[in-house]
């Protein structure tokens, strides 16, 4: 058994035995264009990859070949701490949408599943998305600035919930001003 196999399947069992909802509906659309650029991660599940990280964010660019370069950087503890970043590679699962997409960065073990989720977007002027993968391990709020106003926070975390989206591990993320 390779280890992605074994990685989906440990993942899966997993899920079954927490009782966690299996994240499956994305936005109706996103446009990809429009969706490139610099993100702001407001908010995140803490996980192994992000632990102890201030000052996140993600930069996408389209590529020719019509994938998706990810840039990801942070910063250890403080926002003048150690940098920590990693350049990887989306690709668009549902074509459809374009709301579900395979990321994958060097050094980590494959996704057999799409990865990245976008469940809630501004979908008028891009200023705020969330993103989480099937399992709801991790979960993100980006915005196209380092501040959300405390109001479309709120609103955003109401949408998560009417999806029966766990927010519970969501920690604010230190950004500078």
């Amino acid at each position: 058994m390779t280890l992605s196999i074994r990685a989906a399947l440990t993942a899966l069992l997993a899920l079954m035995l927490s009782g966690c909802r299996l994240v499956t509906e994305t936005v109706p659309y996103v446009d990809i264009p429009s969706y490139m650029g610099l993100w702001y991660q407001i908010s995140a599940k803490e996980v192994s990859f992000n632990e102890g990280l201030v000052g996140v964010t993600a930069e996408y660019t389209l590529l020719d070949d019509g994938s998706v370069e990810v840039y990801n950087k942070g910063y250890q503890d403080t926002l003048d701490g150690e940098l920590n970043e990693i350049t990887g590679n989306a690709v668009v699962v549902d074509e459809e949408s374009n709301a579900a997409l395979k990321v994958d960065f060097p050094d980590v073990p494959d996704s057999l599943l799409p990865n990245y989720l976008i469940v809630v977007l501004d979908d008028v002027e891009y200023q705020y998305a969330v993103v989480t993968d099937p399992f709801q391990y991790t979960l993100f709020v980006l915005s196209r600035s380092p501040q959300m106003d405390a109001n479309t926070y709120a609103m955003i975390l109401g949408m998560l919930e009417v999806q029966g989206i766990d927010t519970s591990g969501l920690i604010l993320t230190p950004q500078p001003e």
